[in-house]
């Protein structure tokens, strides 16, 4: 592998594949001078013949095979001693009748018959393989022993060693795809998901859960390479993979490009947002000061003091100002003053959200209204638009409120 923090046998030059490296080879032939360390001695087994007929089942109600095979497998569990019972039958090698040589020709013991079940591909190269003197041999090179060991000792119990797991879980990666054993390779898939993916090895990992059809381990190094994307492709086995894999290097790319594009997108919508917001709690503070009133300035028939508890309106207190100004202002036609002008906007819109003009103590509430019928069709699609907008911010979630309008 390309990344130096793997303790990997992988050739990491350009002209190398990933997986080009893992291969089966049958073992037609051992070396006559290791058979005898091989050989395992053949053991008796007594059948007894006298074994008495199990008594009749006890009257219950009857089940249907399947009915029952479901009901079981539903409340099936794996006790602990059960895993321990299959761990020891592996690491004693007792009964074994198949040998499974690693790169340095050290070898495993392991049963025919639980390879076989464990992994369908595994068995179907042990049925083709030779049998000598009642033994079958089969070689996977590429893989260090202790890689290949961690995989054997999965296939009978389930179990291993979390050390050894970090440290070749690329290797069984393949070998779980390879060997189509899904519980191991979920398992890979969930270590390195949770937090054994670094910069260093991002990119390996990438390349290898495309090839051993991993899309979600996939997705997520695609992500973190989007994220850190500087640190990332200075590593090296960045620069492995732009020579070997120039078309990833240039999808990784473009993802980054497509990245920005959609942050840059979300900040001007969250931005729009907050403008949108701000304007319906405008229009919220303007209707609570035309009808309530708040602390000195509301309708004409109410008194008020200075020392009124604080307004529970944010925008209420720039409103106020606005509205002050508003009604001194000596240019306070449209378009004269700028202040003038936002108060006119804010009327108007108060307008179109309005759904009661007649009975409305907001000020040409109604003039408003009229008004509407003489505007231009492209003017009354503009407003429609923002009025829509404005009602739809304050449902949807916002952050980072601010306290005022102005």
């Amino acid at each position: 592998m390309a990344s130096p923090t793997l303790d990997s046998p992988w050739p990491s030059s350009p002209s190398d594949s990933f997986c080009g490296s893992f291969s089966i080879r049958i073992e037609g032939e051992i070396p006559d001078e290791i058979l005898p360390v091989l050989e395992d001695p053949t053991s008796s087994v007594s059948y007894n013949h006298n074994i008495p007929k199990p008594p009749p089942p006890v009257p219950s109600k009857t089940y249907s095979w399947n009915k029952y095979f479901k009901r079981l497998s539903r409340s099936c569990s794996v006790p602990k001693e059960t895993m321990d019972t299959w761990d020891k039958l592996f690491k004693d090698g007792y009964g074994a009748d198949v040998y499974i040589f690693s790169e340095d020709e050290s070898y495993i013991p392991a049963h025919f018959s639980v390879l076989s079940i464990a992994s369908p591909v595994l068995g179907n190269f042990l049925q083709q393989s030779k049998v000598k003197n009642g033994m079958r041999y089969i070689k996977i090179p590429g893989v260090p022993y202790e890689a290949v060991y961690t995989f054997i000792r999965f296939l009978y119990s389930s179990c291993y060693e979390k050390e050894e797991m970090k440290k070749f879980v690329l290797q069984l990666l393949v070998l779980s795809h390879s060997y189509s054993v899904p519980s191991l390779k979920r398992v890979c898939i969930y270590l390195l998901e949770q937090g054994w993916l670094s910069k260093e090895n991002v990119v390996d990992v990438l390349q290898l859960a495309r090839n051993c059809d991993a899309p979600r381990l996939s997705l997520i190094c695609v992500r973190m390479v989007v994220k850190d994307f500087k640190a990332i492709s200075s590593t090296e086995g960045w620069k492995v993979m732009k020579q070997v894999n120039p078309a990833l290097e240039q999808e990784l790319l473009e993802s980054v490009v497509e990245a920005d594009s959609r942050k840059e997108e979300r900040l001007k919508k969250k931005e729009e947002r907050k403008v949108y917001v701000q304007l319906y709690e405008a229009m919220e503070a303007l209707l609570h000061i035309c009808k309530d009133g708040c602390r000195t300035i509301g309708p004409r028939d109410k008194v008020f003091r200075g020392s009124q508890v604080a307004c529970d309106f944010p925008a209420c207190k720039g409103l106020e100002t606005l509205v002050r100004h508003f009604s001194s202002c000596k240019t306070r036609v449209p378009g004269g003053c700028a202040h003038c002008k936002r108060m006119w906007q804010l009327l108007e819109l108060h307008s179109r959200i309005c759904d009661e003009p007649d009975s409305c103590k907001v000020p040409l509430c109604r003039h408003f209204k009229e008004k509407m019928q003489q505007q231009t069709k492209k003017d009354e699609a503009k407003w429609k638009l923002l009025v829509s907008k404005v009602v739809a911010a304050k449902l949807g979630p916002i952050s980072g409120r601010r306290a005022s309008f102005l």
